[in-house]
């Protein structure tokens, strides 16, 4: 029976002209690797397209949400429901609540906490599930009758985090994956279960300029030359790497179970999301909705890349046969030397859209074909 506790993803998936993560300048993300450009895609980026998408709400359910208004939000909720004398309350319930989030620990911090200048009350980014928002709401309105700020505190710093401490045994799958990562000793840590890598093209990118205008038809249909808006976007096209790795342990931990197949039915729907999931940037513009070319899935006693395939940058075919052949190519032989020179005995299975891929495993005729792969611990 297979025991390996490491699930690694490996993904190329070509995209035609696009611009799917940009920078702070407006620009593509990018990386230098091997000496050359390369067009990167966050992790950050990847994840949340993963998390958003139509296929996690169908297979896996409502995602948490994350966000630093929570209590914001919770404050506003409750005062549309209650009457402006007990707005006063309300907001200093809040306002401990953020403070507490916040990590705050001395009473004098914590009663001297503020909104923030954008007039709403924050704190960290935390992701939150349903039950828990629930939770919170509900804390903060049976609070509502405490007058004594002293009291109210004590109160809400015991029962803050009994919520926590219980909404630790109902974690999304999406905090599972991902983590949680807490500054404050009341709110629970959790480690990530799934990590994924920047997103980089296997070769080099020369990133292409977009001089566009948005015409204005009044103009032009009283004869007038020219436009009402002139800009530019660059954009380019690429075969990615994608690759993540799942501690399948941290996963089952994560989500309070012992089921193994419970873990595998999740980690087939993150090869899923892996090989079909793109980034929404700019998809209006260039509507780069490609799906993978190949995907490897490998169990295996630890994380193990296979971006160095690519360290080289792979060259298109000398009769113009594009970078998808080639990098495919250089993908496998890769895979070939890194298995070999260490003895790996790693359990292997691929999906290709090309019957000849050159890759010494076990090939499916279809996705869904490795999904189950991996859903039966290798036994399909």
């Amino acid at each position: 029976m297979n025991e390996k506790n490491y699930i690694n993803f490996h993904v190329l998936i070509s995209h035609s002209p696009s611009c799917l993560n940009r920078d702070d300048m407006n620009m593509q993300k990018s990386t230098v690797f091997g000496g050359v450009r390369r067009v990167r895609i966050s992790s950050q980026s990847l994840k949340r397209a993963m998390r958003k998408s139509d296929y996690y709400l169908s297979e896996i359910g409502h995602p948490s949400m994350r966000t630093r208004h929570i209590v914001d939000m919770l404050v506003s909720e409750l005062k549309g429901e209650h009457p402006q004398e007990a707005h006063s309350i309300i907001e200093r319930n809040g306002l401990f609540m953020a403070a507490l989030m916040e990590g705050k620990t001395k009473p004098v911090e914590i009663k001297k906490y503020k909104r923030a200048d954008n007039g709403r009350i924050e704190t960290q980014i935390l992701p939150f599930n349903k039950t828990e928002i629930s939770q919170l709401k509900e804390l903060l309105g049976n609070l509502m009758t405490t007058q004594d700020d002293t009291e109210a505190l004590s109160t809400l710093k015991i029962e803050l985090k009994e919520v926590e401490q219980s909404a630790k045994s109902n974690i999304e799958v999406d905090m599972a994956f991902s983590g949680r990562m807490a500054t404050s000793d009341i709110m629970y840590p959790v480690d990530g279960a799934l990590a994924v890598a920047h997103v980089i093209t296997t070769h080099a990118v020369d990133g292409d300029i977009d001089w566009f205008t948005a015409v204005d038809d009044l103009i032009q249909d009283e004869g007038e030359t020219g436009s009402a808006h002139l800009d530019t976007q660059e954009f380019s096209s690429g075969v990615f790497y994608r690759y993540a790795s799942l501690n399948i342990r941290q996963l089952m931990n994560n989500l309070g179970t012992t089921d193994r197949n419970e873990a595998l039915k999740i980690a087939a729907h993150a090869l899923h999301m892996l090989a079909t999931v793109v980034p929404t940037a700019k998809q209006n513009s260039f509507a780069a909705h490609n799906l993978a070319d190949l995907a490897m899935v490998s169990f295996s006693d630890q994380p193990i890349s296979l971006a160095n395939a690519f360290e080289e940058p792979v060259r298109s075919n000398k009769n113009g046969g594009g970078f998808l052949s080639p990098s495919i190519a250089a993908f496998g032989d890769y895979k070939k030397r890194v298995y070999d020179g260490y003895g790996l005995a790693d359990k292997t299975a691929f999906f290709c859209l090309r019957d000849n891929c050159g890759i010494e495993a076990d090939q499916k005729p279809t996705l869904e074909d490795l999904k189950s792969w991996v859903a039966n611990n290798c036994e399909a």
